[in-house]
Parts: C-alpha cells; sequence; structure tokens
C-alpha cells in the first residue's frame, strides 16, 4: 500500500499522480504500485511540488512495516534504535525571541563544529585494544531542545583492566512523562533522592571520558542530548571521537529482524537483563561492540 499527501503543490501534479493513484480526498492519494514506480512519483514530486510539502508512506520490511518520506517538511524523521520516528517542531511560543541566533542555530552550529572535529580524529573501528567509553542516557523524550537528560551511565574498557563505571541520576525541572517511568523505572522521587545539578554530572562525565573513543547504540541521539546539555551549560560541544554499534550492527549483521540493542545482543548471547536502564545497557553495548568488531561484513 502506498499513500501520499500533499499539501499547497501544484494541481498539475495532483494529475500526474491519478495517473497511478486514486486520489480519495483532495492532496490524498492511496494505491498499489512496484518500488520502482512508488521512486518515481517521488522523485517527481520532488521537481514539481515547488514550495508546497508531501509526504510518502509505504510497505517496508521493517519492525515497524512501514516507511515515509517527507520534503519541504519541519517535521523531521529520525532514528531511534532501529525505529524511524518524526521529529516535530518546537512551538513558535517555546523558541527564544532575542535577536540574534537562537538557541536552535547556536546549537546546531556548534555540533556541526563538532562533527568536524570528530570526522577528522575518526578512524574505521577494527579493534578494541585501546580504551575506550561506551556511553548510555536516558531521557524525558526525543528532542534534546526541549527534553532532558535523567539518567547518565558509562563504562571505560581497558586491555587488562577492571571496567570503571560512572552512574549518575540527573535533576531536572522537566516533567518525567509516565511512560518513560514505566520504561525505565526513574520517576521524580528517585531524581529528589539521588540527583546531582545537571553541570556536575556534565563536568565528572567529560572527566571520566576525556580523550576517549566514545561508543554508543544510535551515538546520534546520546551525542545530540549531551551536547545540548553543555550548551546550555555555555560549554563546547564534546570532539571525542564516536562509533555507533547502530551503523556496525546495520552493515555486519543484515540479515536481523532488526537492530534494536536487545535484538544484537542476543544475537551474540548477551544478556539482556535490565533494558532501557542506563547501566545494564552500557554492558550490552560493550558486549556488542566488541562482539561486532569480530563479525566480518558480509560481501
Amino acid at each position: 500500500m502506498l499513500v501520499i499527501s500533499l499539501t499547497n503543490c501544484p494541481l498539475s501534479l495532483r494529475g500526474d499522480l491519478t495517473k497511478w493513484l486514486l486520489e480519495i480526498d483532495p492532496g490524498v492519494f492511496v494505491g498499489q504500485v512496484s518500488a520502482r514506480v512508488r521512486e518515481q512519483l517521488w522523485k517527481r514530486i520532488q521537481e514539481s511540488a515547488k514550495n508546497g510539502r508531501a509526504t510518502m508512506v509505504f510497505n517496508s520490511n521493517t519492525e515497524q512495516g512501514l516507511d515515509f518520506k517527507v520534503h519541504n517538511s519541519n517535521w523531521l524523521p529520525i532514528d531511534y534504535d532501529g525505529l524511524k520516528l518524526i521529529m516535530r517542531p518546537i512551538s513558535p511560543e517555546l523558541k527564544d525571541m532575542k535577536l540574534g541566533y537562537s538557541k536552535a542555530s547556536r546549537f546546531l552550529m556548534a555540533r556541526r563544529a563538532a562533527n568536524k572535529r570528530r570526522a577528522a580524529q575518526t578512524q574505521q573501528p577494527n579493534s578494541a585494544s585501546h580504551a575506550y567509553v561506551v556511553v548510555d542516557i536516558e531521557t524525558t523524550g526525543l528532542n534534546p531542545e526541549k527534553d532532558a537528560i535523567i539518567m547518565l551511565s558509562a563504562l571505560k574498557a581497558a586491555p587488562g583492566q577492571e571496567d570503571d563505571a560512572f552512574e549518575s541520576f540527573v535533576n531536572t525541572d522537566v516533567p518525567i512523562p509516565a511512560q518513560i517511568t514505566k520504561l525505565t523505572g526513574i520517576s521524580q522521587e528517585t531524581l529528589a533522592a539521588k540527583g546531582k545539578e545537571l553541570e556536575t554530572v556534565i563536568r565528572e562525565f567529560a572527566e571520566f571520558a576525556d580523550g576517549h573513543k566514545l561508543v554508543a547504540h544510535n551515538i546520534k541521539f546520546d551525542m545530540a542530548f549531551l551536547d545540548a546539555a553543555r550548551a546550555k551549560l555555555h560549554m563546547e560541544p564534546f570532539a571525542n571521537e564516536t562509533v555507533d554499534t547502530l551503523a556496525l550492527a546495520k552493515k555486519k549483521l543484515r540479515s536481523l529482524k532488526n537492530h534494536k540493542l536487545a535484538t544484537v545482543a542476543e544475537h551474540f548471547g548477551i544478556s539482556t537483563a535490565g533494558t532501557h536502564n542506563a547501566s545494564a545497557d552500557c554492558v550490552m553495548i560493550k558486549g556488542v561492540y566488541e562482539g561486532l568488531l569480530e563479525e566480518s561484513t558480509p560481501a
């Protein structure tokens, strides 16, 4: 099944789509076409939509059973632990209305600078012969601009040495949604009893991870929150070299039904007890990382 929604697009484009799909409502098209035709239709939409917006949803061999694309939209698709989700834009009333660069712009510029530094340092991971730091966070949601870190855990692994663990709960004024408490076991009461101030946690973690490669599953998510936290504290983004075990798993374990951390851990016979607890996830990520380094890449 293919569904396409157009907003403020030329009538000629709508006419083109009716050659292949049924228009069931103004700007809404459904039908069954081959993957090749679907891609050609999307190419046509991108070329002809002008300032209009378009969304395409279609069947896909993923855990969700679907995939989607957007054009000229500020609702951005993101990959979250192997799932494709949509990040909604921040409401206008929540944005900083002061003159100059917005907080989001400053954050993005800092992220770009950090990414350039990381790219200059990053090498293809081929062994675990040097010390590295596994990192995992729990948050109140998916948006680093308005959600907050509530737990930060890390595990420093070095050859011939026992692992060194770091764990801290983080105080925040951002309410913890009920589903997050159910998923992680972290509540407002937990933070009140055990939480530290964000600046303290970020500085302690920076000292713990100083100079070490950071390893995480879907590391873009973790680094987005860590760098956003540093931006709030008027600090430069982290410049550590990074490795993403999600990207490695997708490259090396193509036959898996999905590439969630628990799924990849099970593939290597690693216990998944305590999933969605940052400390337990760090142990899993370490095992997954070392397993992936030994895994050959399919031809």
